[in-house]
């Protein structure tokens, strides 16, 4: 059975809560390990805020990227179908011929950082024409009066029906934006993301269907 995506539990930790959805996204819960819950908790929340409070600054890249790693090195050694891969910089941009595009069109799953006020880590999920899907682990209600305005703003649609998949449609466009407005990327030189993949069911390059429009 497949589970539902998480929502995170502070305001901190988007990092390993992300994570943790690209898993439960991918295998049915009878196929995960506990290590990898474990491990993705232990060496997540590793960054420091200005007072040196540990976890307070969410996750850092470097732990992200060592994730990556060692998840790939876990999936060798127990037999489990997991594959990663870490991009950063000008790699960490979405077209028609990205690496994350690519890894949507073939069944796979992106964590990405972007912005929501400050650097925060969602994970996408599917393509649809110029947009994207995505599971935000920030839970936030689209009919609580104190939602931010800039939820409002074009290129950001809630959905409220499809808890194993996403919470947002979220335009390209927006998603590419070198600010750090609402699902913004941001600067190239601190963009990151993971992709994640089951290698049983990842598709081939001529099985993908291009949902480009």
């Amino acid at each position: 059975m497949k589970n539902l995506l998480n929502y995170q539990s502070s305001e901190y930790d988007c990092g390993p809560v992300a994570l943790t959805n690209a898993v439960r996204y991918l295998f049915e819960r009878e196929e995960i390990y506990p290590d990898i819950i474990k491990y993705i908790m232990l060496y997540c929340l590793d960054s420091y805020n200005e007072a040196g409070e540990v976890g307070k600054r969410g996750t850092s890249a470097s732990a992200m990227m060592f994730l990556a790693n060692w998840l790939n090195q876990f999936g060798s050694i127990k037999n489990f179908p997991i594959s990663c891969e870490f991009l950063s910089g000008k790699d960490v941009h979405i077209n028609q011929t990205s690496k994350i595009i690519c890894a949507l069109q073939q069944g796979g799953v992106v964590v990405i950082r972007l912005f929501l006020e400050v650097g925060h880590y969602v994970l996408l999920t599917g393509i649809e024409n110029d947009s994207l899907y995505l599971f935000d682990p920030y839970y936030e209600e689209e009919s609580d009066p104190e939602l931010s305005e800039e939820y409002h703003e074009p290129g950001i649609t809630f959905i409220n029906d499809q808890p194993k998949r996403a919470n947002r449609l979220v335009s390209i466009e927006r998603l590419n934006r070198t600010g750090e407005g609402f699902y913004e990327m941001g600067p190239y030189d601190i963009r990151e993301a993971v992709i994640v993949f089951n290698k049983t069911t990842r598709l081939l390059p001529e099985d993908t269907i291009d949902y480009f429009i």
